[in-house]
């Protein structure tokens, strides 16, 4: 029997995927909703709860609670006819996980601020090149050293290959809870959120360039590493160069008669476009293997800004950021067994990787931000918001398990990592904050400012948005 037919013989569970779904997507609303109020409490941001209800929902915590209930609600694999297959209702927790993926990209594209980025260029290169080259290098030895242990790599990977990949991981910021942060943090117009932001891209184009590299000499085909790389140039160029100037004829838009009406006030032909132009540009990043998150965050980067984009941004934001975005932490859940880190050799691995990781971007990243001219609480303020890593990590862990290149154990000890670091940014960021705003300061558009009307009308009359 093929497995063609084998899946006709159970259409009956296909057809109920969908209410199945619903009833997901309920449980992850409510009960992140629950872990909300404590997270508060700790200073979190509430992608932090949506995050943690992950992989309490996984089978490390509800699975050893309550194994059968888990089994049931995130069923993971489907036995057809002696071949074990994806279970289809995991293959659309994927799909809607990516889709709010891509979307809420798009949504931190659409609000980067380009003007703040090109007044303090100097110092987003300096601090974006030691963002990349210091976690390379400590998270590469750190990789080598985890190949020759025997048990974090499979048999397909070697020694070089293995230090790329650390490279990587250690190297990723992680943009979208980056965002989230930088918003509920009212960093926004402020110099350290949108350096941030830029610092971040940069870190993660590199790091997905590396992750390729890995992936195509795993599979002995090194053109994945090129097309990665050249594909990833050609499409910043053309958005850059030619798409941004077509998609601006969008706030040239003549609405009809009755248009917007369905959309809740946006014309109906520039979102088709907007929409369109998002998914082309995930679809074309996710093909040349730079993930498709990167080409959703351009494609928000090169919208006209105006009301239109604003008013967009403004609808998109609850749908995607509390029901489609957190499929993808549930997906991930499922794929981390806590239970690992218990043995002695896992849990030594775990802290050598969390102080690697804490140095090399907290560290280095706020050392040389204080050289760059930001104060020391801005700079420290920088070196922890680099130093989360969330989705994006998450992103990359997935790919690596799933291509065969990493093992049980080194995915749980880079997802402890995850949610360590990306945990500690947000409270280690208020606290600098904290400390200006008790000597009169506060993070601005030009740098750390005194907090006084007088400030914000010299901002003013410098052309500089004083809000913060």
């Amino acid at each position: 029997m093929t497995i063609a037919r084998d899946y006709a013989a159970v259409r009956l569970p296909l057809l109920e995927v969908s209410a199945h779904l619903f009833l997901q997507l309920a449980v992850i609303l409510i009960t992140y909703q629950l872990l909300w109020p404590v997270f508060r409490r700790l200073a979190q941001v509430q992608v932090i709860a949506i995050m943690i209800a992950g992989f309490l929902l996984g089978p490390s915590i509800l699975g050893w609670a309550w194994p059968q209930a888990q089994q049931w609600l995130f069923p993971t694999e489907l036995e057809v006819g002696g071949t074990t297959l994806v279970h289809p209702s995991l293959a659309a927790l994927h799909i809607v996980g990516q889709l709010g993926l891509v979307m809420y990209m798009f949504l931190v594209g659409a609000s980067f601020k380009i003007d703040i980025v090109g007044k303090h260029l100097r110092q987003a290169g300096a601090t974006s090149a030691t963002g990349v080259l210091v976690p390379m290098v400590l998270g590469g030895l750190v990789g080598w050293w985890l190949h020759h242990e025997g048990r974090f790599f499979t048999e397909r990977v070697t020694d070089w290959q293995g230090a790329l990949f650390l490279a990587a991981a250690v190297s990723v910021t992680a943009f979208p809870i980056l965002a989230w942060i930088i918003y509920d943090s009212g960093l926004v117009n402020t110099r350290l959120g949108t350096m941030a932001l830029a610092c971040a891209a940069v870190d993660d184009g590199c790091a997905w360039v590396l992750l390729a590299i890995v992936v195509a000499s795993a599979n002995a085909d090194p053109t994945g590493a090129f097309i990665a790389a050249g594909g990833g140039l050609i499409y910043v160029g053309f958005m850059f160069l030619l798409a941004r100037n077509w998609l601006a004829r969008l706030n040239e838009w003549k609405p009809r008669r009755g248009d917007g009406e369905r959309s809740g006030g946006i014309p109906v032909g520039p979102l088709t476009v907007i929409l369109a132009v998002v998914l082309l540009a995930a679809c074309f990043t996710d093909f040349v293997g730079i993930h498709s998150v990167l080409g959703a965050f351009i494609a928000g980067v090169v919208m006209p800004r105006g009301l239109l984009l604003e008013n967009v941004v403004k609808r998109f934001e609850p749908v995607v950021g509390y029901l489609l975005l957190p499929a993808f932490f549930i997906y991930t859940g499922l794929n981390t067994q806590l239970d690992l880190i218990f043995e002695p050799t896992v849990l030594l691995t775990a802290a050598v990787v969390l102080i690697v990781s804490f140095v090399s971007k907290f560290g280095a990243v706020g050392v040389v931000a204080r050289f760059q001219g930001m104060s020391w609480r801005e700079a420290g303020a920088m070196g922890a918001l680099a130093n989360a890593r969330g989705i994006m990590e998450l992103v990359l862990l997935n790919i690596g398990l799933d291509k065969g290149l990493i093992t049980s154990e080194l995915y749980t000890i880079l997802a402890i990592m995850t949610v360590v670091t990306t945990f500690a940014a947000t409270p280690l960021q208020r606290m600098f904050e904290h400390n200006g705003r008790k000597c009169g300061l506060v993070f601005g558009p030009a740098g750390e400012q005194p907090s006084t009307e007088e400030s914000g009308a010299s901002a003013e009359r410098a052309g500089l948005n004083p809000a913060v």
